[in-house]
């Protein structure tokens, strides 16, 4: 790969839709104090309630909760045993919900707190529930803070660090940017603290063995991550299409700083969120059922429409919700394949119908999309 060492355009975050930004727990956290940083969290919430009044949809996921929870627990500096990590969580994690919803209550921002584990993002149903969730409220104006539930994991099954977790919710939500904040300006050639020959890359386009190389370990001694797994968070953000910086997290107005064009590292994807997303659905998905949709809906789907049980004239196989389906029409050839919003018992009940009559149908209202145009894909 060749390596370009000029600064990569700020465009990735000036035009992004949605944002993901990871917080790491040594901005968050002052490590010998083990205590908020009131000052840095009030500078970096204006940067993040400025995105927010320009447009953009804003998910914030933080460390930090073990790290608060040490503190009123009196441990011992060193390593946790994991019933100590576990404890330090719980404790912890009320602290740090605490402090995002004062410093977002000064700017009239209602925030919401999601913990999370490793089958939340892997396992199909609470994927969808997960997702539908963080839809809903960005959908209300609020910003959700997200971290991983640390106290009902264990070593086994937790997520590497919240870099990965970052960039698990930024997939999930088609978002177009990732920031990882951290005490690193950018990814390097090696270690800039360990040898001063290391050279900064402004813009990675492809994570070959070469850049894999360069990563080394970490040296914080607040938290889990290191070069290496930002690099692993690169790439499942990178494959869903998903532009990820790492930027210095610690100035007053890091966020800022990345919007007037500052020193970063960008990891730039082939694809959009949405381009990728749809990729997806339509090429490695095995299909449980089957729509066959009416003309109107055929033209519909053509012009980017979501598909309405209306357009519905029949539905074979057995389904659940968030289950792949083919679309045809009514000569048998595929259109399009989605993920579907009901079960094949309810997908049979609503078909060509209007969304005024399903609570009669269905016995509860419920969507009129039967496949959201998020998540159908044409073929």
């Amino acid at each position: 790969m060749t390596l370009s060492y000029t600064q990569a355009t700020p465009a990735p975050l000036a035009s992004a839709r949605r944002v993901v930004i990871k917080i790491s727990s040594s901005l968050l956290v002052d490590g010998a104090r083990e205590e908020v940083r009131h000052d840095w969290l009030a500078g970096f919430i204006k940067d993040v309630v400025a995105c927010r009044n320009a447009g953009q949809d804003i998910i914030l996921v933080t460390s930090g909760a073990v790290a608060l929870g040490r503190r009123v627990l009196k441990l011992p500096p060193g390593p946790l045993r994991l019933e100590e990590s576990q404890a330090a969580a719980a404790c912890g994690q009320i602290r740090l919900a605490h402090a995002y919803q004062e410093a977002l209550a000064l700017h009239s921002v209602a925030v919401a707190q999601i913990l999370l584990t490793p089958s939340d993002t892997e396992e199909r149903r609470s994927y969808l529930n997960v997702r539908a969730t963080l839809r809903n409220l960005l959908g209300l104006g609020v910003i959700p803070i997200i971290n991983e539930n640390d106290t009902v994991t264990t070593p086994a099954l937790r997520f590497t660090d919240n870099d990965q977790l970052a960039a698990r919710v930024a997939a999930m939500m088609e978002a177009d940017v990732l920031l990882l904040l951290s005490d690193t300006e950018g990814f390097y050639t090696a270690d800039p603290g360990l040898d001063p020959t290391a050279q900064f890359i402004p813009e990675v386009r492809a994570i070959t063995p070469e850049i894999a190389a360069m990563a080394g370990e970490t040296r914080s001694g607040t938290g889990r991550g290191g070069m290496k797994a930002k690099l692993v968070a690169a790439r499942i953000a990178m494959k869903a299409g998903c532009a990820m910086a790492i930027a210095r997290g610690s100035l007053a107005h890091p966020v800022q700083a990345l919007r007037d064009g500052g020193r970063c590292t960008w990891f730039l994807p082939e694809h959009s969120p949405v381009a990728a997303w749809k990729i997806w659905i339509a090429g490695s998905l095995n299909p449980q059922g089957v729509l066959n949709i009416d003309a109107g809906a055929a033209q519909a789907l053509q012009q980017g429409k979501s598909l309405l049980a209306a357009g519905v004239v029949a539905v074979t196989g057995a389904f659940e919700r968030g289950d792949p389906v083919s679309v045809r029409i009514q000569n048998g050839a595929e259109i399009a394949r989605g993920l579907i919003a009901y079960n094949g018992d309810e997908a049979r009940k609503i078909m060509g119908h209007k969304s005024e009559a399903f609570e009669h149908l269905l016995g509860y209202s419920s969507r009129e999309e039967m496949i959201h145009r998020d998540d159908l894909a044409l073929v």
